[in-house]
């Protein structure tokens, strides 16, 4: 994997190189078309100083603007066990060292991103649409790609190269826009005044208007490739071609397109949303692609993973060949090893590894639904008579009637849900000085709220079966009991 990343660096290096070269040369001619004779180091010094800010921007705060533009919501696995489990997987099988936050999109349409400027700032959206309507193995697919993009340092490119473009673009329209504006008499100022030369103004111009263009030939040249490499690792995570490759053509097949997304943060996605949006409703992979476009052709992509007959990186080289006819996407030193990969069996039907059952589509809605929910701060109250009260953060009481049997219902912050394992429930330590064990028994099988010793709120979901889970506020860890067992 490693020489994996190396190339990628390389590769990124001498993208890099142009985009700056790009930068400082329309810097330049900026500032020598105003500030004649000195003022292209001007022009590049402030092209420079506004690159740096936004660059210091994104890698400081680029996760959370992502994140922010997306609208996605941070679920635990507490909330959403199966999801939080497949990203587990996906970061034990990519050797990850952090285990990525996991986010859920609010958005019905079917996409999914990754972000991860830093290791410790990892982490990976999937809309609420993706979960309902993918399977298991589909949707590990998806968390495969992703995962890779930020194993692979795709995430790191695709920003600080998206700094570079979107500097670029900033000063391209700063400067056309003021020619225009400042119309016909500031150009002739300009040209009769010996400060400016008529020829430099249009020189200028002309490489304004042409400078996003270059700057995006050299940035989708690469990151194109990189959606590339991307698939072929999630087949090694995986060793389940197809589940991404249907993936795929659902994500591709779906009506609805993502909203919350930008210019910006539309190439993070494993489809571009632009280019769904392009494409129009009922359009098939094979139409999501155009010249300016920063993933390649869909359609494409189903057909060489549906062509691998292995999950090794020379499967791949050989399925890409044979529809690109090129040799340059995996490095050679990793070609060299010919140990073959096997590709494993799909689950069949709607049973999934340790015997459960697929939750039918109908089922995963609500469950979103309750999800997002209880992640904007709703508390869950299970009543003896067996409903289950939805309660807003915003009621400003204590307890509430249940509405169908009018049991008085205390919320978490009133009655703690925790008690000590020592009996002693006032007691704060142990006898050998520890602090004591925190325990909650589940009272149902549906969502669950309580509260921590520390007064934080826990929601459980009824797919939560672990034996213990750790308050985020105080990090404290609380044993999970359940009647009629022995966990």
């Amino acid at each position: 994997m490693w020489e994996l990343i190396e190339n990628n660096k390389r590769r990124s290096f001498w993208l890099f190189v142009c985009l700056f070269v790009v930068l400082t040369t329309l810097g330049g001619l900026i500032g020598a078309s105003f500030l004649p004779p000195d003022g292209a180091w001007w022009g590049i010094g402030l092209a420079v100083l506004l690159t740096l800010i936004l660059g210091v921007v994104a890698y400081w705060a680029g996760d959370d603007i992502v994140m922010s533009v997306g609208q996605a919501t941070m679920i635990t696995k507490g909330t959403n066990p199966q999801l939080y489990n497949i990203v587990e997987e996906m970061q034990i099988a990519a050797g990850f060292g952090r285990m990525p936050e996991v986010y859920i999109v609010a958005d019905d349409a079917m996409n999914a991103f990754a972000t991860g400027i830093r290791p410790e700032k990892s982490a990976i959206a999937v809309t609420s649409g993706l979960v309902e309507n993918l399977s298991r193995d589909e949707l590990q697919g998806v968390v495969a790609h992703e995962m890779s993009h930020i194993v692979n340092r795709d995430v790191l490119f695709m920003t600080f190269s998206g700094v570079l473009l979107g500097s670029i673009t900033m000063l391209s329209e700063g400067f056309l826009r003021g020619i225009f504006y400042t119309g016909g008499s500031r150009r002739s100022k300009l040209g009769s005044s010996s400060r400016s030369h008529p020829a430099l103004i249009l020189i200028t111009i002309i490489f304004a208007l042409l400078a996003p263009l270059l700057a995006k030939i050299f940035y989708f040249a690469i990151s194109r490739k990189r959606e590339y490499l991307a698939d072929a690792t999630a087949v090694r995570l995986t060793r389940y071609p197809e589940g991404l490759a249907g993936a795929l053509e659902k994500i591709a097949g779906g009506a609805n397109g993502i909203m919350n997304y930008n210019r910006f943060t539309a190439p993070l996605f494993i489809i571009d949303p632009q280019e769904m949006a392009i494409a129009g409703d009922g359009q098939d992979g094979k139409k999501l692609f155009s010249i300016g476009s920063t993933h390649p052709p869909v359609n494409e992509r189903i057909q060489i993973l549906r062509k691998l007959s292995g999950a090794s990186y020379r499967d791949y080289q050989s399925a890409f060949m044979s529809f690109k006819k090129e040799g340059d996407l995996i490095p050679d030193r990793m070609l060299r090893d010919k140990t073959a990969v096997p590709l494993r069996k799909g689950v069949p039907g709607p049973i999934q590894p340790g015997g459960t059952v697929e939750p039918t589509k109908k089922q995963k809605t609500r469950d979103i639904g309750d999800l997002l929910m209880a992640a904007g701060g709703f508390i869950f109250l299970p009543c003896a008579c067996g409903l289950k009260v939805k309660i807003p953060p915003t009621l400003g009481r204590n307890s509430i009637p249940c509405p169908r049997c009018g049991r008085i219902l205390f919320l978490p912050a009133v009655t703690p849900g925790v008690a000590h394992a020592d009996g002693d429930a006032g007691k704060k330590l142990g006898t050998d000085g520890e602090e004591s064990t925190l325990v909650y028994e589940r009272r149902s099988d549906s969502w669950e709220s309580f509260a921590c010793d520390c007064g934080y709120p826990i929601q459980l979901s009824p797919l939560f079966s672990a034996n213990a889970i750790q308050c985020r506020n105080c990090k404290k860890k609380i044993e999970i009991r359940y009647p009629n067992t022995t966990r």
